[in-house]
C-alpha cells in the first residue's frame, strides 16, 4: 500500500513524526555525554540525570492528559513541539556562552519528557480521528517501520557529528526537528472541532486518576497494559547494565557496542512490515500473544554472551530476535489499543499508560542497578531474563479482548 493511500493528512503527521523520530535518535545519549564530557559529571550524577528527567517529568505529565482530552489536539501537538524546541534550543546556547550546567540539563530533561507524554496523548487521538478503523494497523506499521530505522542510522550519524563539530550539535539538531514537526502538523489542515464535556467545563481532581481507572477497569486493556509495562521496564533497566558489561569486563570497543546494538534493529524494519499480513492471516489476537510470546524468550541469552567475535554475534542475533518480534507486536499491540479505547478517553488513556511506562522504567532501572552491584551484572541480566519469560501470562484472553472491543465500539454513544 503506497504512502497516498491513507490520505495527504496522515502522510503530513507522519512526515512529522518521522522528523521528530530522527532529530530524537540523532541526539541519543546527548545529556549524558554532556555531562561527562562538558561538565565532568561522575557515574551518580548522569544516573541521577536519566532517572530524574524520566521520573519527575511523568509525574508533572499526569495533570496533562485529562486536560488535553477535552482540548483540540493539533494545537496541543504544535506547543508541545515548540516547547520542546525552545528548551532544547537553550543547551547550546548556554554552552556558546559559557553558562550550562548540570541543573539546566535536568531542568530541560524534566520538560522535555512531560511534552513527550503530554504530545503522545495527543497523537493518538489524532491518528484515530485522520485514519479510518481498518487502517490503523497499517498507520501503526509505518510509525515502527520509521522508528527502527530512525534507532539503526540516527545513533552513528549522531556520533559522527558530535565527534566533528562539538558535543551540543545533536541537541540542535533535535530542536530544529521540532520546529519541523510543528509545521508539519501545521499542514494537516482543516479546522478541528473542539470535543465537548458532558458534565462540567473545568479539569477536576478525579480527572486525573481517570485514565488508569479505565485502563484496569477494562478486562481488554487491563493485561496489555500490565504486560507491556512490566515488559518494556526489564528490557531497558538491563540496557545500562549491558554496556558495563560488554565495555567494561569483556572489553568491546565503543564501535563494536553500537554495531551490536544498531544492525539488529533492521529486524524493526521486517517485523513492522510482516504485521499486517500476519494478522490478515492468522488474525489479530493470535499475533498479538504469538509476537507478545516471541519477544520475552530472547533476552535471556544476554546473560551468556562472552567475549570477542562469537560474544558479538551471540548479541546481535540475540537483539534480531528480540527487536523483529517488537516489531510485530507493538504497531498490533498500538492499534488494538486504540480500537478498544472510547474517543472521548484516548488522550487520559494513552497518558496514563505512558506515564506508568516512564516511572516503572526508571523504578526498574534503579532497581536493577542495586541488584546487580550484589549479585553481579550477569546474575541481574539473567535475573531480569528470567522474569521476562514468565510476563505471558499476563496478555489478554480471546475472550476478554473480543468482549471489550465491543464495549468499546459502543461505549462512547
Amino acid at each position: 500500500m503506497g504512502s497516498g493511500s491513507l490520505g495527504r493528512r496522515f502522510g503530513w503527521l507522519w512526515a512529522a513524526y518521522s522528523v521528530s523520530t530522527f532529530g530524537t535518535r540523532l541526539a541519543f545519549d546527548a545529556f549524558p555525554l554532556i555531562a561527562v564530557v562538558v561538565l565532568d559529571a561522575g557515574t551518580a550524577r548522569v544516573a541521577a540525570l536519566a532517572a530524574a528527567g524520566l521520573a519527575v517529568g511523568a509525574l508533572v505529565a499526569v495533570p496533562l492528559g485529562p486536560w488535553v482530552e477535552f482540548r483540540r489536539k493539533r494545537p496541543v501537538m504544535v506547543a508541545m513541539d515548540l516547547v520542546r524546541c525552545v528548551v532544547l534550543l537553550s543547551v547550546p546556547l548556554a554552552f556558546a556562552f559559557g553558562r550550562l550546567g548540570f541543573a539546566q540539563l535536568l531542568v530541560v530533561s524534566v520538560v522535555v519528557a512531560a511534552a513527550d507524554i503530554t504530545f503522545r496523548a495527543a497523537a493518538g487521538s489524532c491518528l484515530k480521528a485522520l485514519v479510518p478503523p481498518r487502517d490503523l494497523l497499517t498507520a501503526n506499521g509505518r510509525f515502527e517501520a520509521t522508528t527502527w530505522t530512525a534507532t539503526m542510522l540516527g545513533p552513528p550519524v549522531g556520533g559522527a557529528a558530535v565527534g566533528v563539530f562539538g558535543p551540543v550539535v545533536t541537541v540542535a539538531v533535535d530542536a530544529a526537528s521540532y520546529l519541523l514537526s510543528a509545521l508539519g502538523i501545521l499542514a494537516i489542515g482543516r479546522e478541528e472541532p473542539r470535543p465537548r464535556r458532558a458534565d462540567v467545563p473545568r479539569l477536576r481532581a478525579g480527572d486525573l486518576l481517570d485514565g488508569w481507572r479505565y485502563v484496569l477497569a477494562s478486562p481488554g486493556l487491563r493485561p496489555l497494559f500490565l504486560n507491556t509495562v512490566l515488559v518494556n521496564g526489564l528490557i531497558m533497566a538491563t540496557a545500562p547494565l549491558l554496556a558495563v558489561l560488554m565495555l567494561g569486563d569483556l572489553g568491546f570497543a565503543p564501535w563494536q557496542y553500537g554495531l551490536a546494538f544498531a544492525v539488529p534493529c533492521a529486524g524493526g524494519l521486517v517485523g513492522s512490515r510482516l504485521a499486517r499480513t500476519l494478522v490478515a492471516r492468522f488474525g489479530e489476537h493470535r499475533v498479538l500473544v504469538a509476537s507478545g510470546v516471541l519477544r520475552v524468550c530472547w533476552p535471556v541469552g544476554l546473560a551468556f554472551v562472552g567475549p570477542g567475535t562469537s560474544g558479538l554475534v551471540l548479541v546481535m542475533v540475540v537483539e534480531f530476535g528480540l527487536i523483529t518480534s517488537i516489531g510485530v507486536f507493538n504497531p498490533v499491540y498500538a492499534t488494538r489499543r486504540l480500537e478498544l479505547t472510547p474517543t472521548d478517553r484516548v488522550a487520559r488513556t494513552l497518558s496514563a499508560w505512558t506515564v506508568s511506562g516512564k516511572l516503572a522504567t526508571a523504578g526498574l532501572t534503579a532497581v536493577w542497578g542495586l541488584l546487580a552491584s550484589l549479585t553481579g551484572t550477569r546474575a541481574a541480566v539473567a535475573l531480569a531474563g528470567v522474569l521476562l519469560l514468565a510476563t505471558p501470562l499476563l496478555l489478554p484472553r480471546q475472550d476478554d479482548v473480543s468482549g471489550q472491543a465491543l464495549v468499546g465500539a459502543t461505549g462512547d454513544r
